[in-house]
């Protein structure tokens, strides 16, 4: 079934457009891969980035929108990220940045394109415990800027995920929120969820 992927509000593509088109912001970015792109770099697949701030002991969980990242393509691969972010004055660039969660990324997405059921792609953060998800949305007519995981959406931890939770294994909210529940807990000891990929 096709991955649906919510539009980016065109103020945030246009400045990814703009800081590509910098000569200066590509040479300072922390990027060697997108220093070293031969040809034109294009921003793809944008992502709203939820940050999942609470999970309380029933499971239910408070997210925000954080901002939006892309792909940056340069001869059909990914070599790197933008990130924007929302600001008083409107939608603003970021930065750039390469590692291991932009080739996790294209990964979790290329996987999530051979399901059978339909869903809408975002990805969640999840900062205490340093761990990005694609959250992959059942909805996928709903504004990809708002809303809160239900308990059917999977996510689809990135690698490197957190010990013990298996990368790029999907898994529903309902399953892996208790987990992470557990983790935040200092506590508790967390049960493992999977092996490793």
């Amino acid at each position: 079934m096709p991955l649906h992927v919510p539009p980016a509000p065109a103020p945030a593509v246009r400045t990814v457009l703009t800081a590509l088109g910098s000569p200066t912001a590509v040479r300072e970015a922390p990027t060697p891969s997108l220093r070293n792109a031969q040809g034109p770099a294009t921003p793809d697949l944008p992502l709203p980035v939820h940050v999942l701030d609470r999970i309380t002991p029933a499971g239910a969980s408070a997210t925000r929108l954080a901002g939006w990242r892309f792909l940056i393509r340069c001869g059909g691969s990914a070599v790197a990220a933008a990130e924007t972010r929302l600001t008083p004055d409107g939608w603003a660039f970021s930065h750039f940045f390469e590692g291991p969660y932009v080739a996790a990324t294209e990964h979790a997405l290329r996987q999530a394109e051979t399901m059978t059921q339909s869903y809408q792609a975002r990805l969640l953060s999840v900062p205490e415990l340093y761990m990005l998800t694609l959250w992959l949305h059942g909805d996928c007519t709903a504004d990809g800027a708002e809303g809160h995981p239900a308990a059917t959406d999977l996510l689809v931890p990135l690698a490197p995920a957190p010990p013990g939770i298996a990368a790029h294994r999907p898994h529903r909210v309902a399953e892996l929120l208790p987990v992470l529940t557990n983790r935040l807990t200092p506590a508790s000891t967390p049960p493992l969820l999977g092996s490793p990929a």
